[in-house]
């Protein structure tokens, strides 16, 4: 969780902070690498996290593909794409950090993390289930969550970019991982809260932890308009 929430941005903060403008002649000419493998790193992560059976694993696959995004929102070298990559900073730390939560709560119960141990959850863990589908369409990017308006300054940002050969190429790859992102998540919610309870320990277990970061996603994705203001003048 802290790994996922506060130590991943410690590189773009990096970036942002020192290399962008200590460098800035270098983070020009090497902007349209970066941003190839910025959108191999959204591609990658997504398509990995498809592909996994552990829930825990699939979360930490969504966090690369999420800084894929970072990354391509500050070497568009837009204030929009700036922007956007510090706000989606702050709004993966709460998406993403809420849903490690999340499972460690069911895994502290259940001890295990594998999609195929579940199903039918949403039967008897509605308030659970409610809250880890709030979270989920946060980190889907759902308009009206804080993982929405992150994403889309970032591909505002990438598209308007004229420090890249063919930024509509590049928005369209990108755009791939919000779909993916759709897909993978959907899925995990899928097998994990509905279908048949045919697992008799899945029992009902008492729900009292981790309501404090749910709560936040919509909040701040409400507030967006403020936050992109601020994120978007302290980078300027």
């Amino acid at each position: 969780m802290i790994l996922a929430a506060v130590l991943l941005k410690m590189g773009t903060y990096g970036f942002v902070r020192f290399a962008m403008p200590l460098f800035p002649l270098a983070s020009h000419r090497s902007a349209p690498t970066l941003c190839v493998l910025a959108v191999i790193g959204i591609m990658y992560g997504a398509y990995c996290a498809w592909v996994q059976k552990d829930v825990k694993k699939l979360v930490a696959y969504s966090s690369v593909s999420h800084l894929g995004f970072v990354m391509l929102g500050l070497f568009s070298i837009t204030r929009q794409g700036v922007g956007g990559a510090v706000l989606q900073m702050v709004n993966h730390g709460i998406s993403t950090g809420a849903l490690f939560l999340l499972v460690g709560v069911i895994y502290e119960r259940r001890h295990t993390r594998l999609l195929n141990d579940f199903g039918g959850l949403a039967k008897v863990m509605p308030l659970y289930t409610l809250l880890f589908v709030i979270v989920t369409m946060s980190s889907v990017g759902l308009p009206g969550t804080n993982g929405f308006i992150g994403e889309f300054m970032i591909l505002n940002g990438a598209f308007l970019s004229k420090n890249l050969p063919t930024p509509f190429i590049f928005t369209l790859f990108a755009s791939t991982g919000v779909i993916l992102a759709a897909v993978y998540m959907l899925h995990a919610v899928l097998k994990m809260f509905w279908g048949p309870l045919d697992n008799s320990e899945n029992e009902a277990w008492p729900m009292s932890a981790g309501v404090s970061l749910p709560r936040s996603c919509p909040w701040s994705g409400w507030c967006s308009c403020s936050a992109s203001r601020r994120a978007c003048s302290s980078t300027s």
